[in-house]
């Protein structure tokens, strides 16, 4: 098929590496524009802009597809659909109506639940015993399409945002090349019961609150692993913690913390400006007396 793809962060790579390797012709890559970065704020290209342009394949970088000439600008490449994962504008109904087939999306979550920006976070954050993909054909509500293929994953104890990220990805890119061998299918209706929506990661949420039970807490850290990072303060110390396990029983206490409810038991730190270390290497540089309560 003759596909326009549309993307921007390194999940979306996954998916657009599949298409080419399964033979599909990309008449056109459009990604977000160029971001400062680094500490030199210089502009640098999105992850899929870098992989388009390293293939050969023409990039686009509008700031929106609202004009009339962006959206001539869309129509005129006369493609068979657009694939869509994490892109990160709004598409107008016209961008929506311009492919044969319509638009499809790779989204990171069980649809209804978790529509919206974080669904890989908040799935985890939320203690929900699994995730997965689905794959939908995109209309102009939010995540409101309708369902063509759905793909289910665990969410375990030690899942953490990271490693689900990395597992979607390489599902999401398999159920679109199924969706697309069929893509003059309708697909199903979204259930109107279990809508939520995964509202973007702030800052302010990210500090551990220790008055949360210690399943909680493991949520929460694993949630934001390993970015932006949920931390907390050891001796006016700021830490992340990436990693984390509740413990029956708290041992010899090195390393464990007390929560509202249970224990919680470190297992990778990062001090500000410091690599990610295990609790053993952090400790013989910072020890931490057994069974210190954190505020």
């Amino acid at each position: 098929m003759k596909l326009v793809f549309m993307g921007t962060p390194e999940f979306a790579v996954v998916t657009l590496k599949a298409l080419i390797a399964a033979g599909h012709e990309i008449a056109a890559v459009y990604s977000q524009p160029p971001r400062p970065a680094g500490r030199g704020q210089s502009l640098r290209p999105s992850p899929v802009q870098d992989y388009a342009a390293a293939q050969g394949i023409e990039v686009r970088t509008p700031l929106s597809l609202k004009s009339a000439d962006e959206q001539k600008s869309f129509a005129d490449l006369k493609a068979d659909a657009a694939v869509v994962v994490a892109y990160g504008l709004l598409l107008p109904q016209a961008i929506l109506d311009a492919p044969r087939f319509g638009c499809f999306n790779v989204h990171a979550s069980l649809l209804p639940r978790w529509r919206g920006a974080a669904p890989i976070q908040r799935a985890i954050m939320a203690g929900d015993a699994e995730s997965g993909v689905t794959i939908m054909r995109m209309e102009l509500g939010l995540d409101t399409g309708p369902m063509m293929k759905m793909g289910r994953v665990p969410i375990t104890p030690e899942t953490t945002a990271s490693s689900l990220h990395d597992e979607l990805a390489g599902l999401g890119a398999k159920l679109m090349l199924e969706v697309l061998q069929h893509p003059e299918k309708v697909g199903t209706p979204q259930p109107v019961d279990g809508v939520t929506y995964a509202r973007k990661i702030d800052k302010a949420e990210t500090q551990i609150d220790f008055r949360k039970s210690a399943m909680e807490v493991r949520n929460h850290i694993h949630g934001l692993s390993p970015f932006p990072g949920a931390w907390c303060f050891i001796f006016h110390v700021r830490v992340k913690i990436l990693k984390a396990q509740v413990v029956d029983h708290p041992a010899d206490g090195v390393g464990v913390f007390e929560c509202g409810n249970g224990w919680i038991k470190f297992l990778a730190y990062q001090r500000e400006g410091k690599g990610v270390m295990d609790a053993a290497t952090f400790m013989r540089g910072f020890p931490i007396a057994p069974f210190t309560k954190l505020n």
